[in-house]
């Protein structure tokens, strides 16, 4: 078996067995492929994945920093190189992991980036403008999106089937196959039943599509993650702000609106679908100038009636 025969074995595995979304397989594939193509290009006795050293390793590490790749590239690099070597341990392929014993200190981790209210409400205006039928759809995307904080990967595989309008609540099918309830509100439900009545069933009629995915082109297919992407790109483009966007912000959004509005820590996780509650902790960074207001507003210490008189 060659490397990249090797590499496919590993994609499949995580296609069907890990049921990870497209985007992720597609993002290990070219962490593998950016490592075989250093491996072809430097000197050594290894002429196959399967027989790297701890040289190896480090000579890979040494490229990527001076390549000035951010911490947080490499540690992404790192962990798939990983698990495709844990797959091979497992497989009975290789016996040792050389990336097993690699890991990266003082991680720097950005803050993610959101939208405020006011650049959401002009979102919103924006999503209402160009051609109607459209205009209905786009809209119903950035309310979902905004008001459920679900992955593209997960917005972009609903069906009608694990949507609940009256009840408001969408059955989500997340990381590794794992599904998870998320309720939405009024305004979400409204712009969903109008892009199904003026949007998606009208579509669906003129190019004769027949199928239960929620969201669909402007030929009636289902929506891509980059189908996603381009659409917010265009209301980005038709509003009044001046920022790029990345359908992953809106998810950012919601998270940070839900903190910011005293829902705990252990509700947000199990809404954003995090395996581990220090995934969802780096939320906290940007609702900090919240808590110091509100912790001035609220502290009793700090009213008026409580301080110490001069």
């Amino acid at each position: 078996m060659d490397d990249y025969q090797t590499m496919d074995w590993f994609l499949k595995y995580l296609r069907s067995e890990r049921h990870y979304s497209e985007d992720t397989i597609l993002a290990y594939q070219n962490d593998l492929t950016e490592f075989l193509k250093f491996l072809k290009e430097i000197p050594g006795d290894h002429e196959t994945l399967v027989e790297i050293d701890s040289f190896d390793v480090e000579a890979y590490l040494t490229s990527l920093y001076e390549k000035k790749y951010a911490r947080n590239s490499i540690a992404q690099k790192i962990s798939a190189l990983r698990s495709f070597y844990n797959f091979l341990i497992k497989n009975e392929t290789i016996k040792n992991n050389p990336f097993e014993y690699v890991h990266l200190k003082n991680q720097n981790r950005r803050l993610p980036r959101f939208f405020y209210p006011n650049e959401m409400q002009a979102l919103f205006s924006a999503a209402k403008t160009g051609e109607r039928t459209l205009a209905f759809r786009n809209s119903a995307i950035l309310e979902v999106f905004y008001s459920t904080g679900i992955r593209v990967s997960e917005g972009v595989n609903l069906q009608l089937k694990d949507m609940d309008l009256n009840n408001q609540v969408f059955l989500v099918t997340g990381k590794g196959n794992k599904q998870r309830y998320i309720p939405f509100g009024d305004p979400a439900k409204a712009a969903i039943e109008a892009y199904l009545k003026y949007s998606r069933e009208p579509i669906m009629t003129k190019y004769h599509q027949k199928h239960d995915y929620l969201f669909v082109n402007h030929y009636g297919k289902p929506l891509t993650s980059r189908g996603i992407a381009y659409i917010l790109d265009g209301i980005i483009k038709a509003s009044s702000l001046t920022t790029n966007i990345h359908p992953h912000m809106l998810r950012h959004t919601f998270a940070t609106e839900m903190l910011n509005n005293g829902a705990d820590m252990r509700s947000v996780q199990e809404l954003l679908g995090h395996s581990s509650l220090s995934t969802t902790q780096i939320y906290t960074h940007v609702t900090k100038s919240h808590l110091m207001s509100d912790y001035q507003k609220y502290f009793p210490r700090n009213s008026q009636s409580l301080k110490p008189k001069k």
